[in-house]
């Protein structure tokens, strides 16, 4: 199928039969590391980190060399895209992400030109490839972005929120406008996946963080449709093998079925879904990603080794499932810990197969 010396990850995206379950972990290359803080402080600021591919890349590589993992992830941010629009993108200190530019009147967002965030979006695809270069072909990298809608969602509150007023006011009050914004978004981040595949991305995840603050017909409105364009665009193709696509909506368990018809391959499951149940429901149309609790990380590797088992044993024989946490692992989670649910999966799940 590929030239990679373990292709387990594709080979479960695409439903075909693998010896086990693949592993990897959602914010994989982070904070919990010891070897990531320190290469952090010598950027001096994430942004530093992001937009420098040497250090992008020995990030993204570090987890690799602890861990059995199944695929590497571009070590980057769903929020390069605004940035790149104009928007000015800083972190501050136990705040998070927020924008010196937010964007909320139908004459900033006109303003908006999608083509720009291609353009200014160069270090992310010479990422990309030296990443490429340097897996030397031993497990597929995963580039991503974030969904229209999540991405929406920092633009007009200017950074993170707790009840989302000012961007679900924009969409029921003014949903042309709020159109307008989504469409611009996933034309830039059409053209943003497209160029990860082009410079060496062998699958693609779109990240809709926050599909899930939306009500049921909501979701379908400003969310799903964006996304769904978004895959009609990308390239499915490259270098003869299949590029699947993930999409994971967190708190979109409610949602399966219309999310596994959105064309993507696989669809990422947060820990509220029980992922036995999830299989039934979606599983012969799509595979299955996730879903272990991030928090249980904190817990007795013995413990962990019981949560994997769970999972391993809800979802049953057969492929079409990608073991990972149901949202990317927190800074302060020890690094053994992680070590066992890896170990648990690489030798429990191939009972399963």
């Amino acid at each position: 199928m590929t030239s990679l010396e373990n292709d387990r990850f594709l080979r479960a995206l695409l439903r075909e039969p693998v010896d086990r379950t693949p592993v990897w972990m959602m914010r994989q290359a982070g904070r919990y590391l010891p070897e990531y803080r320190a290469t952090r402080a010598e950027a001096g600021s994430f942004m530093a980190l992001c937009t420098n591919p040497e250090l992008a890349c020995e990030v993204t590589l570090q987890p690799l060399r602890r861990y059995a993992m199944d695929a590497a992830i571009l070590f980057s941010d769903i929020l390069t895209i605004p940035d790149a629009l104009g928007l000015g993108l800083y972190f501050s200190e136990g705040e998070g992400p927020r924008f010196e530019r937010p964007v909320s009147s139908a004459a900033e967002i006109a303003a908006l030109e999608p083509e720009r965030a291609a353009n200014e979006l160069g270090y992310v695809m010479d990422a990309v490839a030296l990443i490429r270069r340097e897996l030397k072909g031993s497990v597929p990298l995963i580039g991503f972005a974030g969904s229209p809608w999540t991405l929406a969602t920092y633009m007009v509150e200017g950074g993170s929120s707790k009840d989302f007023a000012k961007v679900k006011s924009l969409a029921f009050n003014e949903p042309k406008i709020m159109h307008q914004l989504l469409s611009k978004l996933a034309q830039s981040v059409a053209v943003y996946l497209s160029e990860q595949v082009r410079h060496g991305a062998q699958a693609l995840q779109i990240f809709d963080t926050w599909g899930g603050s939306l009500s049921h017909d909501a979701y379908r409105e400003f969310s799903l449709r964006y996304m769904t364009e978004i895959i009609e665009q990308l390239p499915r193709e490259a270098d003869g093998c299949r590029v699947p696509v993930i999409v994971f909506t967190k708190g979109g368990g409610q949602w399966l079925e219309a999310i596994a018809e959105c064309g993507a391959d696989a669809v990422g499951l947060d820990w509220t879904t029980d992922i036995g149940l999830a299989r039934s429901r979606v599983g012969h149309r799509v595979s299955l990603q996730g879903n272990m609790d991030p928090t249980l990380l904190n817990a007795s590797p013995d413990r962990i080794r019981a949560e994997v088992a769970q999972i391993l044993d809800s979802y049953g024989e057969g492929t079409g499932h990608i073991f990972n946490l149901g949202h990317g692992v927190t800074p302060g989670i020890d690094p053994e810990h992680v070590a066992a649910m890896v170990e648990a999966v690489t030798e429990l799940s191939p009972a399963y197969h």
